[in-house]
């Protein structure tokens, strides 16, 4: 099933794509919910980010090659986590799919996009092992954690490099049939394939961050985990157009500009 939440005649609203068209329910994914009689064309309305978290979260480096990059840029030697660990990240940033990402005119060239796969929490979990962690998972969708890598360097809580206004597109949907096994991310700029890898070859897996962030938090219906990254980005500039696609899920697409 295909979660998506969108603006039809001033109101937001959520419904179930089914092909080109979006069956309207009352409610939410979130609680109870029924399907009413209005249909939509997906055309024919504004995709909004698929869901406003309560909370944002984000793994740490979670890919090798990733690791591996992010040394060279830095000129150090590759640091392997040895263990899962989680951070935040700001609402604000969030935009939909379709909408520009918008680089601050003071940000370097060093503009890179980060494909990655989201988790959408659908039921309040605490203390949850392992083997039973994706039982409180609503769903997945795909996140561009877009970052300006010399305030990264600068900024001891990445509060510019990961949380300026736009930096954060997410979407198109929410997709509930989801195998992790299966997922393949692919990251296009202008058309042009510049990365893919599977998604699910992680240093540490959904199940095992649900398991150890409950442990600690009680996740709620509507948080979120971005997952991590893999690989190195070429700089983005205006006029770029990204695609981060995740296979079974779908494509999400922003075009890049250069605040005047």
């Amino acid at each position: 099933m295909r979660w998506v939440r969108y603006e039809a005649d001033g109101a937001v609203r959520y419904g179930i794509l089914e092909g080109e068209d979006i069956a309207e329910v009352s409610g939410t994914p979130f609680d109870a919910y029924e399907r009413t009689a209005k249909r939509r064309k997906l055309a024919a309305v504004k995709l909004l980010v698929p869901v406003v978290p309560p909370t944002f979260y984000a793994a740490g480096i979670n890919y090798m090659d990733h690791i591996i990059e992010q040394a060279k840029l830095t000129g150090r030697e590759p640091k392997v986590p040895k263990k899962a660990d989680i951070g935040y990240r700001a609402n604000n940033a969030l935009i939909a799919h379709g909408e520009p990402i918008v680089i601050p005119k003071d940000a370097t060239e060093k503009v890179h996009y980060e494909g990655e796969l989201v988790v959408v929490i659908g039921r309040k979990a605490k203390h949850l092992a392992e083997k039973e962690a994706l039982s409180c998972v609503l769903g997945y969708t795909i996140g561009n954690d877009v970052s300006e890598r010399s305030w990264q360097a600068e900024d001891r809580t990445l509060w510019r490099a990961k949380n300026t206004d736009t930096f954060k597109p997410m979407g198109p949907w929410i997709e509930t049939d989801v195998r992790l096994d299966d997922l393949v991310t692919t990251v296009r700029v202008n058309g042009e394939q510049k990365i893919r890898f599977p998604t699910n070859k992680m240093l540490f897996g959904v199940a095992h961050y649900i398991a150890a962030m409950s442990r600690y938090l009680t996740l709620h219906p509507g948080d979120m985990i971005w997952m991590g990254t893999d690989g190195a980005s070429p700089n983005l500039k205006h006029g770029d157009v990204v695609e981060v696609e995740i296979s079974g899920i779908g494509v999400l697409r922003n075009p890049v500009v250069r605040e005047a």
